[in-house]
């Protein structure tokens, strides 16, 4: 779901090669390396192959959000649709000297409106680290509930989940 989107104070649209200094940024943050992963991009260039191969995945859609009087990139949302799941997964981040605005609330419910309207799919996924607190809260927030805990790997992961 390639769109873009406007809310009150945030511009959503999709991630570009032209992203690749705010991703570079937006990986490395400590709450991005704790709650999803080390995606070992250590400059710039890493960060352009990284975007480029989500560019080339046909089953991922990633979208900047950014502040509409500044242009400035701040979060990412994120609708994936993941081999092994059967529903399509939402799920985000922002820079943390953003944290605590309502800009994620304001971007993810957004984005989760025009999957509703345009009816995509009849579940919603999103998969977070039974830790992950703040990430949890939203997705309450959002209206994603609690389905069950899995193990992938050597994590526990929670998955919750919306039905439209």
């Amino acid at each position: 779901m390639f769109v873009t989107l406007e809310t009150e104070r945030l511009s959503i649209r999709p991630i570009t090669i032209k992203d690749s200094q705010f991703m570079y940024q937006l990986v490395n943050t400590e709450g991005w390396l704790q709650f999803i992963g080390d995606r070992n991009i250590s400059d710039t260039k890493d960060a352009e192959k990284y975007i480029q191969n989500i560019i080339e995945n046909k089953r991922f859609f990633y979208h900047v959000f950014e502040l509409k009087e500044t242009k400035q990139p701040i979060g990412i949302v994120t609708f994936l649709y993941r081999d092994q799941h059967e529903f399509p997964d939402i799920g985000f981040a922002l820079l943390p000297e953003f944290e605590k605005n309502g800009y994620t609330m304001e971007a993810c419910k957004n984005y989760l409106d025009q999957i509703i309207k345009y009816k995509i799919n009849t579940t919603i996924i999103a998969i977070t680290l039974p830790e992950n607190i703040k990430s949890i809260t939203l997705l309450n927030r959002l209206g994603l509930t609690f389905q069950h805990h899995f193990t992938q790997g050597k994590e526990t992961l929670s998955l919750f989940a919306l039905t439209i």
